[in-house]
């Protein structure tokens, strides 16, 4: 894809522009859209820039000064807010090596196999077990393609995963999907978090296919994710595809670094949610959708 420029309208408020300068990125840039060249890059459809513990602020085609607030949820309420982010260089988009992992070669991706295998080997080293004992001799290798499955959703992105499926339908009623299963590793422990999410949306022309949503959950649950982050994603990717009167996600999970370390209390769930649109700022189509996911 070619590279782009991209200039705010001047009539940003005076909030949303101090926000910007004060983030470390320039309010007039040109970036080349490759996935693997970019370590700053703006939200696009591969899908692996995607806020993560909040809105990553640059500037884009699919973002403008006007529209960020709009993506901010309940974290920032006002394009007129005076309150100003801190930003630091350590929240939590993917790296630029599970960029490369799409287009690695077969040659590559063995040499990450057998690199992951001997931090494993370490690491049992370390437990103080014998990894040449029978039970563990091919575990180091095992556990090294477990872990790549597990985050299989960075070497995938939106365009793939939707596969065009975008249909012109006059459709205005809420359409839901629940009970979506997601299985992700929490990012602080790399133990398994699962659950399921319910997604809704209200179209405005546009629906898409009812599998992708499921697939899109899919793709940013296979990453090491936080379950805040993951409901926060799934909803903002819905909203740029579609450009929907509004998209709610609702998730319920259980968190074995609750379970099996730490608090230890197995019937403990997590629920978070995130609305936008419609969905956000009237509360009868909430309760609406809320009262559907109950029953």
């Amino acid at each position: 894809m070619a590279d782009y420029i991209h200039t705010p309208s001047p009539t940003a408020s005076p909030a949303l522009q101090a926000m910007l300068t004060h983030s470390g990125f320039p309010l007039t840039e040109s970036r080349s859209q490759s996935p693997i060249s970019r370590v700053n890059s703006p939200i696009d459809m591969d899908g692996l820039s995607w806020p993560s513990r909040f809105p990553v602020l640059t500037v884009g085609p699919f973002f403008s000064p006007e529209t960020l607030p709009l993506f901010f949820g309940r974290w920032h309420d006002q394009a007129t807010s005076d309150a100003i982010p801190t930003l630091t260089p350590t929240h939590s988009t993917p790296g630029l090596g599970t960029k490369a992992r799409r287009d690695e070669t077969k040659a590559e991706a063995e040499e990450r196999i057998r690199k992951m295998s001997g931090a494993v080997r370490t690491l049992l080293e370390c437990m103080g077990e014998d990894p040449d004992r029978e039970g563990l001799l091919k575990t180091p290798e095992r556990y090294a393609k477990a872990l790549m499955f597990f985050s299989k959703g960075y070497e995938e992105n939106i365009r793939d995963v939707l596969n065009g499926a975008i249909f012109e339908e006059d459709h205005d009623e809420m359409v839901i999907v629940k009970n979506v299963e997601v299985f992700s590793l929490c990012e602080h422990h790399m133990v398994p978090f699962t659950g399921k999410i319910h997604i809704a949306y209200i179209p405005n022309r546009k629906v898409v296919g009812l599998s992708k949503l499921a697939r899109i959950a899919e793709m940013f649950g296979r990453r090491l994710q936080v379950q805040e982050r993951l409901t926060k994603q799934i909803a903002m990717a819905l909203m740029e595809i579609l450009k929907p009167q509004g998209v709610a996600v609702v998730m319920e999970a259980s968190h074995l670094c609750m379970v099996m370390r730490g608090v230890q209390k197995p019937s403990a769930s997590t629920m978070t949610s995130y609305m936008l649109g419609v969905f956000r700022n009237n509360p009868k189509t909430r309760e609406e959708f809320l009262s559907l996911i109950r029953n």
